[in-house]
């Protein structure tokens, strides 16, 4: 997904520009932390309180001129609007958040608004489109024919939560002002992995044909999850 992202970026915008990043549930800061590296402005957005712990705990391992390119907000990322001016960032990430929304549309909506023209919204979601690919491939027929017919599903962690079907949200972004420009599928053929895995020894291959795949159809379609990337007009 980085180097997703990263095509998406050096596609948009002049090399060597300082982009003003907002990302909207950051996690520990896996993103948030490569952007700054990389001579970003970023700004993260957590509502977990562990997870702003561990970002902050990654942050103080940097040197300084990293440690001053990120600021972490407390929040849940609905209030936007609250924290930032319309039009201040240049690229916002919203990635493994939706699934936890119920009504993703007004999220989505404030996001889009947080936009400077021509920026970059990217949105990493669940695939509603191929939930019945992780039990039919783990051999659970039941779970597979239920999957057919939803876009809810329980995840890893045991949480009960929902996907987003492409179409929709397609018609979503355009709607808000962001049509989208590029899509992308994520975890095609690692989706089966344990949690907790190993890196492979050939780990580089693997992500050259995850990579490849991410952006071929039909195996796009089939991802796990999906990476799509709305351009503000």
């Amino acid at each position: 997904m980085a180097r997703q992202l990263d095509e998406q970026i050096a596609g948009r915008f002049p090399v060597g520009q300082r982009l003003r990043v907002l990302d909207v549930g950051m996690g520990q800061g896996t993103q948030a932390l490569r952007l700054a590296r990389a001579g970003h402005q970023v700004t993260g957005v957590e509502q977990d309180p562990k997870m702003i712990s561990a970002a902050h705990e990654e942050l103080a391992g940097e040197p300084e001129g990293i440690r001053e390119r990120v600021r972490i907000v407390q929040g849940d990322g609905r209030d936007t609007g609250v924290h930032f001016l319309p039009g201040s960032f240049d690229v916002v990430l919203c990635h493994g958040v939706l699934m936890y929304i119920e009504e993703p549309d007004p999220l989505l909506a404030g996001l889009a608004r947080m936009l400077a023209p021509g920026g970059l919204l990217s949105l990493l979601v669940r695939n509603g489109d191929a939930l019945a690919m992780r039990p039919g491939l783990g051999g659970d027929w039941g779970a597979a024919l239920a999957a057919f017919d939803t876009t809810a599903y329980r995840n890893r962690l045991g949480l009960d939560v929902r996907a987003d079907r492409l179409a929709e949200l397609t018609a979503t972004l355009a709607g808000i002002g962001a049509p989208l420009h590029a899509w992308y599928g994520v975890r095609v053929f690692t989706d089966t992995a344990a949690d907790g895995a190993e890196i492979p020894t050939d780990v580089e291959a693997l992500l050259a044909v995850e990579e490849r795949a991410g952006k071929t159809d039909p195996y796009r379609s089939v991802a796990a999850l999906l990476h799509l990337c709305g351009v503000r007009g």
